[in-house]
């Protein structure tokens, strides 16, 4: 819990990080590398385990992210609403 500044954030970051481990074995025999492998050597060979210690062992943080970007991050549901409005004038192909 030093590592980070809340529960919340711990939860998430260890989450999205476990993926990401779950992400790279399961790509391993396609040779994709899109992923980025374990970052710390462990006994453990869950995803969840491993990204904990990462975590612990500060080689990955996570970033707040920014007021400074101006973007609305939940914008994408009015282009969403939006679009559902478009060429629907009510008639039923009468």
């Amino acid at each position: 819990m030093d590592k980070v500044d809340s529960k919340f954030h711990l939860v998430h970051l260890s989450a999205k990080r476990a993926r990401e481990i779950n992400g790279y074995y399961a790509q391993l025999g396609e040779g994709l590398g899109q992923y980025v492998p374990p970052l710390v050597s462990t006994d453990s060979n869950k995803p969840l385990s491993i990204a904990l210690e990462e975590i612990a062992q500060s080689k990955i943080e996570g970033m707040e992210p920014s007021e400074e970007t101006g973007e609305d991050p939940l914008a994408f549901i009015d282009d969403e609403a939006e679009g559902e409005g478009a060429g629907d004038d009510g008639d039923l192909g009468a």
